[in-house]
């Protein structure tokens, strides 16, 4: 058997055979090699539907097994040494033992691996108690104890309050002129002073009682062992914990934690703990739209470097099976247990940047693999803290992992005297500890391979100091003062060492955004990559405090608004004149052919809410920039109608309260059998995007007509409380921020599907129309808390969109990212563990950029600088290349490209004067599908790329006599034009669609009280294009210093389903002072 000998008697051995040891040590170091396959993973959640980069497990291609070599491994004998090097950089010292039984001739080359050169406040200790049988890893637990609340935080529970909208200001008729540049005040949900996370939503926490409750969901909540009952997260990166196989990655950044099943390399069935340097990242082939760049990049999965296991758990599959089971499973954080034969022999707390992974055992053995196979181990012999032993793990990759082994009797260790685990080491990839082993082992890997490299000492030292200790858990705090507003994340800990400051790593993004005192905590030296989100620094300490601006976000309201000059509702009279045409005919249907209720009518909630959200920009449009409150009353009280389909639960698939998972789910799933229906809907994807536009919409109403909040407000409330509940102790129905994620700064769409790459994100703009729509609703309903924490959430989006997502050339995206994918401009899909640039539909580059820039509302121009857009634009889509875009994305295009030449866009969207077909509708396509901007945001639907469900029931052709009201459209200099048209009662033909009479009502049963033909309306647009080409009307128009766009007529189809021309002539009037 392997042994370990002692250092005194190492030190008589004859000196020739250690040199030439030492010699062999060195070589077989040099001569290590590394094969990395990629290896595709079968397991897919059903959300692709356009081919994307590959899925892959990096595995080692370990060296074929001769006959000497085969099953020798066993019985190899151990090769010892006293290690006689010692240096700065974290080398063998003479207090190390060397434990190695690796023949040189078995080991693989490898180059070596360099660091990257990326560079980038106080818990409560849990007190030591005494075991028990409820509590078995009590003296390594701890009590679980959750921190003090920050000096800033409540110390008693909130108070209700009153959740009715402010009486005072505004009257309920659309008469009234909203004021739309204020912040809530107080009242409703006020935080002021105090935590903007212990504050819900509402007080009222019942439902609504339109929904339903569906007692069970098709995922079950597999191995999920809730103490303390209540909803359990979904879109959340330990997911993939307790969905399908249980055996996909799970990444806490820089660290990626699996359950290899006893499948891969190592063969085990235990924690299988893996990092992947920048330079072992897969790149893609180079992207089909030409600009040089990479079209994906990632690192490999599957690796298991180290495996944290059980003598029990690695027998345990032939004597009863292993399972695997979690507790605890919170926003940022969970409990991995691993049983056999029902008793738990390994515990693994799991938090989000974690400096060090940690296993707990009791009374068990503990079995240490790899997956990597080693060259060396080694012993510090010297005692570092009472009851402690470290490791050192030399992988044949080059990686230095340290272990730490914390255990042994608690007495003796409180006695000072030394814990312990002896590990015998048998053959490249196994140790086994030489007895009963109670406590905790913990693993870190050096950056750099630990090899001298930069930070290589400064990381040892931090981690030596930490040892003992480890985090369980997160709290969230925050508060807004003035324009500061700033958000604390408290880690919880527990262990031996009740003294040690956690070493944990954070994200760029926190990096740039750390308070004073926070970053003087940073180790800036220890740094070690992350698979998507560049370095991760090193910070000592177990509280941050990050800080953002929230000054811009709060002056946003409904109206068009830019970073220099806020929120803008003048412009010329002649170009509200020019826009109440059009607005008039889009908001009462005389352009496409359907009412709002028809268009708004929809099986899906995606394009349900697009559809309200559009009409709800028309009325933002109408009664606060143009002032026509005549024309805005009629469609408010159609949109009313429209939104209370959805309210009351009536639309095609109505909502239901999932109680196995905690949620607000479409019935589609549960009707169809499909789990792709509606993006995915059921499943919990997209529900941000879905109900942001939702929210949005209730906020417009709201902010119209303050009465109707308060018999709508509980149905919006609960729309909100599923995608933004601050505390899902103080609202148990559903998860907090079900999908963002407050650690990497946004969302993640990705719901209840197992995923080989971890949760993902498709659009970042629908991303932050959801917060935009938190902030509004918060701001018509004067919610202190939730528009203090939105505005907050959306300064935070701002940096981490631009930092992972967006990249100009000024952008930390673009030092972050790779250089060979940041070309790309636009991440396309951001996953934990990879970055395509492709869409689930499609990979077109107005599909891939135009995801990440619709809706176009008063927070876009925040998110995305004129710089970002002004390259985009000039890279892909200068000289006409936006008119090459097909169906409603060369509206989306113009409407982005608005924002850094609004003149010229105007000419785009007006140039034609009214345009030639109808409005997007919500849903329609061309009878020649195209995919609708955002038919994939989500995931998988199930459907063919661009087809769209159908949509509610046509209207039936009638025929009337009637005429177009006169519209009088006037610029300075120019003859007034009066296009008025008179029809004659002529029966309409089967080809022709009727249209509803401007200012009689779709009564949304499929009549109207009087139609016209649509030929009547073509006779409008074409007196007012004829005005046009002979001068007596003109549109504003300038020259930019960007990239000219190509003007050009506008039709139906190029207008998004969530898009109106209405809007846009309003966003460009606004930004471009026409």
């Amino acid at each position: 058997m392997i042994g370990i000998i002692n250092t005194e008697r190492q030190r008589h051995s004859t000196p020739t055979a250690w040199l030439l040891l030492l010699w062999l040590t060195t070589l077989l170091q040099i001569q290590q090699a590394v094969s990395l396959a990629i290896i595709p993973e079968s397991i897919r959640a059903k959300r692709h539907y356009y081919p994307l980069a590959p899925d892959w497990r990096g595995s080692l291609t370990q060296k074929e097994s001769t006959p000497e070599s085969s099953g020798a491994d066993a019985g190899a004998s151990t090769n010892v040494r006293a290690a006689t090097t010692s240096d700065d950089a974290g080398n063998l010292s003479a207090r190390d033992t060397v434990i190695s039984d690796i023949n040189p001739d078995e080991l693989y080359k490898t180059a070596p691996r360099p660091i990257s050169k990326t560079s980038p406040k106080m818990a409560v200790t849990t007190p030591m108690v005494a075991p028990s049988p409820s509590n078995p890893f009590a003296p390594y637990r701890g009590t679980g104890s959750k921190p003090s609340p920050a000096s800033s935080q409540s110390s008693h529970p909130p108070k209700a309050y009153n959740q009715q909208p402010p009486q005072n200001k505004r009257n309920s008729n659309s008469n009234s002129k909203p004021s739309d540049d204020y912040p809530p005040s107080g009242g409703a949900g006020s935080a002021t002073g105090g935590d903007l996370f212990s504050t819900p939503i509402t007080s009222d926490l019942s439902l609504p009682a339109c929904l339903q409750t569906q007692p069970d969901h098709p995922v079950p909540r597999k191995g999920i062992k809730q103490s303390q009952g209540g909803a359990i997260p979904t879109n959340k990166f330990h997911a993939n914990f307790f969905l399908g196989s249980q055996s996909s990655t799970v990444w806490t950044h820089p660290y990626s934690l699996q359950w290899p099943k006893g499948q891969g390399d190592s063969g085990a069935w235990g924690l299988a703990v893996s990092h992947a340097d920048a330079s072992q990242r897969f790149f893609g082939d180079q992207d089909p739209n030409g600009n040089g760049a990479v079209r994906w990049f990632g690192s490999p999965v599957g690796r298991a470097d180290v495996v944290l296991s059980e003598e029990e758990l690695e027998k345990g599959n032939s004597t009863g099976g292993v399972e695997l089971t979690t507790q605890d499973v919170k926003e940022r954080s969970v409990r991995m247990q691993l049983s056999s034969g029902g008793d738990v022999r390994l515990e693994a707390p799991v938090v989000q940047g974690m400096g060090m992974v940690t296993a707990l055992y009791k009374q068990g053995t503990p079995v240490i693999k790899s997956g990597m196979g080693w060259s060396m181990v080694t012993k510090a012999m010297g005692v570092m803290k009472p009851g402690v032993v470290k490791y050192r793990l030399v992988l044949n990759d080059g990686a230095t992992w340290l272990l730490y082994a914390t255990g042994g009797d608690v007495s003796a260790i409180k006695r000072g005297e030394l814990g312990g685990l002896d590990l015998d080491v048998q053959g490249k990839n196994t140790a086994v500890a030489k007895g009963s082993f109670t406590g905790m082992l913990q693993l870190a890997k050096l950056p750099g391979g630990g090899n001298g490299t930069e930070g290589v000492a400064d990381a040892e030292k931090l981690f030596d100091a930490a040892c003992g200790t480890y985090a369980t858990g997160v709290e969230l705090s925050g508060s807004v003062d003035g324009q500061k507003g700033r958000y604390t994340f408290h880690f919880q800990k527990e262990g031996l060492a009740s003294n040690s400051s956690l070493v944990m790593f954070a994200l760029p993004h926190h990096q740039a955004s750390f308070s004073s005192e926070t970053a003087a905590k940073m180790a800036s030296s220890v740094k070690l990559d992350t698979t998507t989100k560049g370095a991760a620094v090193a910070v000592v300490g177990d509280e941050w405090t990050m800080e953002e601006d929230v000054s811009k976000p709060m002056s946003m309201g409904f109206v068009p608004w830019t970073p220099e000059a806020g929120s803008v509702k003048t412009i010329s009279d002649s170009a509200k004149e020019y826009i109440k045409t059009v607005a008039q005919q889009e908001l009462l249907g005389t352009l496409q052919g359907q009412g709002m209720l028809n268009q708004t009518d929809q099986p899906s909630m995606y394009y349900g809410g697009k559809a309200l959200a559009k009409f709800a920009a028309i009325l933002v449009a109408v009664n606060d920039v143009l002032g026509d409150t005549d024309l805005g009353k009629k469609g408010l009280e159609q949109l009313k109608v429209a939104f209370a389909r959805y309210a009351e639960n009536q639309q095609k698939y109505p909502l239901v309260y999932d109680q196995g998972w905690g949620g607000i789910v479409s019935s589609a799933s549960y009707t169809t059998g499909d789990s792709g229906s509606d993006f995915g809907n059921t499943y919990y994807n997209d529900h941000h995007f879905h109900y942001g536009y939702f929210i949005y919409t209730g906020a417009v109403l709201a902010h119209l007509d303050p009465e109707w909040a308060s018999s709508n407000a509980q149905y919006v409330n609960a729309l909100v409380r599923d995608v933004a509940n601050p505390s899902a102790s103080l609202d148990p129905h559903f998860p907090a921020f079900r999908t963002f994620d407050w650690y990497h700064g946004h969302s993640w769409a990705h719901g209840l599907y197992e995923s080989s790459d971890g949760k993902d994100q498709e659009s970042s703009s629908e991303d932050s129309m959801h917060v935009y729509a938190l902030m509004m609703w918060a701001q018509a309903t004067n919610n202190q808390a939730l528009y203090q924490r939105s505005a907050l959430q959306l300064s935070l989006l701002r940096r981490s969109l631009n930092s992972y997502y967006l990249y100009s050339s000024s952008n930390p995206g673009s030092q972050i990212q790779p250089k060979e994918f940041t070309p790309n401009k636009v991440a396309g899909i951001l996953f934990e563990n990879k970055v395509d640039h492709v869409t689930f539909f499609g990979n077109k580059k107005e599909y891939i950029q135009g995801i990440h820039m619709l809706p176009l509302l008063p927070h876009t121009m925040f998110i995305r600088d004129k710089e970002f857009v002004k390259e985009e634009w000039e890279q892909y889509f200068a000289g006409g290349g936006a008119d090459q875009a097909e169906g409603g994305w060369k509206g989306v295009l113009y409407g982005n490209y608005a924002t850094i030449d609004p003149k010229g866009a105007w000419e785009i969207f007006a140039g034609a004067g009214v345009p030639s077909g109808g409005v997007g509708d919500g849903g329609s396509q061309p009878a020649d599908p195209v995919p609708a901007p955002g038919n994939g945001t989500g995931t998988g639907n199930g459907t063919a790329p661009g087809t769209v469900e159908p949509t509610g029931t046509p209207l039936p052709t009638t025929t009337s006599t009637t005429s177009l009201p006169t519209s009088t459209v006037s610029t300075p200099g120019l003859t007034t034009l009066t296009p008025t048209t008179t029809a004659t009662a002529t029966p309409t033909s089967t080809s022709e669609p009727t249209i509803p009479v401007p200012g009689v009502p779709d009564s949304g049963n499929g009549t109207t009280n009087g139609t016209v033909s649509a030929m009547t309306s073509k006779m409008a647009r074409r007196t007012i294009r004829r005005a046009l080409e002979k001068g007596k009307m003109k549109v504003p128009s300038v020259r930019a210093s960007v990239p000219k766009a190509k003007r050009g007529g506008f039709s139906a189809e190029n207008l998004d389903g969530g898009a109106s021309l209405t809007w846009y002539l309003t966003w460009c009037a606004a930004l471009g002072g026409l």
